[in-house]
C-alpha cells in the first residue's frame, strides 16, 4: 500500500517533467522559426515561398518516422526514447545555427524532423501509463499546456529578446539546443514504471514492434483521426509560419507581430486544462474536438478577412482550443477500442505520420497565394481545418472514455516496461 501511494506522488513528478520536456525541448525551439524568419531571411536572402518550404521541412522528415518513434516507444519503452530523444533533437537544434543558405537550413530543419514527433509522442504516453479514467484527460492536458506555455514564450521571446541578447537567431538555435541535451538527464534517472505494472512488465515482453503495427493497422479510427489531423496541423502549420510576417508586411511592427502571435498561444495556455477537464467530464471527446474545430475555423478565416482589430479576435478565437485540441486528441486516440497504452505510441505514431502529410504542404502553399492576395492563405488554412470538423462524422468514441474509464487499457499480460 505504501509503494503504491509513492506511486501516486511519483506520477505527479513525472507529469511535471513531461510538461518542462514539451516546453523547452519542443515548443520553445519551434516556435523561434516563424519569429526569426524576418531576420534569417534578411542574411540568408530568403523568398516568401523558400520559408514555407522551409517551415514544412520538419513535417516532410516527420511523415517517414513519426509511426518509427510512436513504435520505438512502445517497444524500447518511453525513459530510453526520450532519454535519446532530447539528445538529438538538441543536437539538430544546434546545427539550424550553422545554416549558410536555404539548401543547409531546409537540411537541417529537416533533420531536426526526423526526431521532433517522436519527443511529444512519448511524454503523452507518459501519461497513458501512469494516469488512468478521470486523470487522463488531465494530464494530456497539463503537457499540452507546456507546450502552449512553450509557443508563447518562443514566439514571445526569441527574437525581440534572445536574438539581442544572444548575439543574433544562431546563437539563438544554440541556446535552444543546449536545453535540450540538457533534458535528458533527468529521464535517464527516471523510474521503471508504476507498481501496478511492474509485476505485469516483468513477466511479459515488451511490444513487438510487428505485434504492434497489426494491432493498429487494421483500427479504422486511427486511419480517420490521422486523415482528421491532416487538415487541423496543415492549418496551424501554415498560420503559425506565415502570421508574424503577414502582419510585418501590412505595416504592424515587430513587437506587435509577435505579440499576436503570443496572444495566439497565451489564449491556448489558459484553456487547455477546463478544455481537458470538460473532455473528462462529459465523458465525450469527439463533442469537444468537433467544437473546437469549429472555431478554428472561424478564427482562421476572420484572418482572411482583413488585419486591424480583427487580427486579436482571430488568434483568440483559434488560439483558445488549439493546444486543448491536441490534448483531448491524444486522451481520444488511447481510449480508441484495440489502442489502450500498450499501442498508444503506435497509434498516435501512424495518425501523427497521416498529419505530416497537410502540415508539410500547407506552409509553401499557402505562401504562394500571397502573390495574389496577402490574405489569401488564411482562406487556404481555414478550408484545411474545417474538414476536420467533416471527418469526425465518421469516428466512433472507444467503449471505455471519460469518467467512464476507470483504468485506461493496459491489459495485465501486456503492460509495456517504463
Amino acid at each position: 500500500m505504501a509503494k503504491v501511494r509513492d506511486d501516486d506522488s511519483y506520477r505527479w513528478y513525472l507529469l511535471v517533467l513531461a510538461g518542462l520536456t514539451s516546453t523547452l525541448v519542443v515548443a520553445m525551439p519551434s516556435m523561434a522559426m516563424p519569429v526569426l524568419f524576418a531576420e534569417i531571411s534578411q542574411e540568408l536572402e530568403l523568398t516568401l515561398v523558400q520559408i514555407g518550404v522551409i517551415w514544412g521541412m520538419g513535417s516532410l522528415a516527420g511523415l517517414f518516422t513519426a509511426l518509427l518513434g510512436g513504435m520505438a516507444g512502445d517497444r524500447l519503452g518511453t525513459k530510453l526514447t526520450l532519454s535519446i530523444g532530447c539528445v538529438l533533437i538538441g543536437v539538430t537544434g544546434l546545427m539550424r545555427g550553422l545554416a549558410t543558405d536555404f539548401a543547409s537550413l531546409s537540411l537541417t530543419v529537416f533533420l531536426g524532423g526526423f526526431l521532433g514527433s517522436t519527443v511529444p509522442m512519448q511524454v503523452h504516453k507518459t501519461c497513458g501509463v501512469w494516469f488512468t479514467g478521470r486523470h487522463l484527460g488531465l494530464a494530456n492536458g497539463v503537457v499540452a499546456m507546456g507546450m502552449a506555455l512553450g509557443f508563447m514564450s518562443g514566439s514571445m521571446v526569441s527574437a525581440t529578446v534572445l536574438s539581442p541578447w544572444l548575439g543574433g537567431w544562431r546563437h539563438v538555435f544554440f541556446f535552444y539546443g543546449a536545453i535540450a541535451i540538457l533534458m535528458a538527464i533527468p529521464w535517464t534517472l527516471v523510474r521503471e514504471g508504476p507498481a501496478a505494472g511492474k509485476a505485469a512488465a516483468a513477466a511479459a515482453s515488451k511490444v513487438p514492434i510487428r505485434q504492434a503495427l497489426a494491432q493498429v493497422v487494421r483500427l479504422k479510427n486511427v486511419w480517420m483521426m490521422g486523415i482528421i489531423m491532416t487538415g487541423v496541423s496543415g492549418c496551424i502549420q501554415g498560420v503559425l509560419g506565415y502570421l508574424p510576417l503577414y502582419l510585418r508586411a501590412i505595416g504592424w511592427d515587430a513587437v506587435s507581430a509577435d505579440g499576436a502571435l503570443a496572444t495566439f498561444h497565451a489564449t491556448s495556455l489558459v484553456s487547455v486544462i477546463p478544455l481537458a477537464l470538460l473532455s473528462d467530464r462529459l465523458g465525450s471527446r469527439k463533442t469537444i474536438l468537433m467544437g473546437a474545430a469549429l472555431m478554428m475555423t472561424a478564427g482562421v478565416s476572420l484572418l482572411a478577412g482583413g488585419g486591424g482589430s480583427l487580427v486579436w479576435l482571430a488568434v483568440i478565437l483559434a488560439g483558445c482550443v488549439r493546444d486543448g485540441f491536441m490534448a483531448v486528441y491524444m486522451s481520444m486516440m488511447m481510449e480508441f477500442d484495440g489502442v489502450g497504452a500498450t499501442y498508444a505510441g503506435t497509434a498516435i505514431g501512424l495518425s501523427s505520420s497521416l498529419s505530416r502529410i497537410g502540415a508539410m504542404v500547407a506552409p509553401a502553399l499557402g505562401n504562394s497565394l500571397a502573390a495574389s492576395s496577402p490574405a489569401m492563405p488564411f482562406a487556404l488554412w481555414a478550408g484545411m481545418a474545417a474538414t476536420s470538423f467533416v471527418g469526425f462524422i465518421f469516428i466512433r468514441e472507444g467503449s471505455a472514455r471519460g469518467v467512464h474509464a476507470e483504468a485506461l487499457a493496459v491489459p495485465a499480460d501486456s503492460c509495456p516496461e517504463y
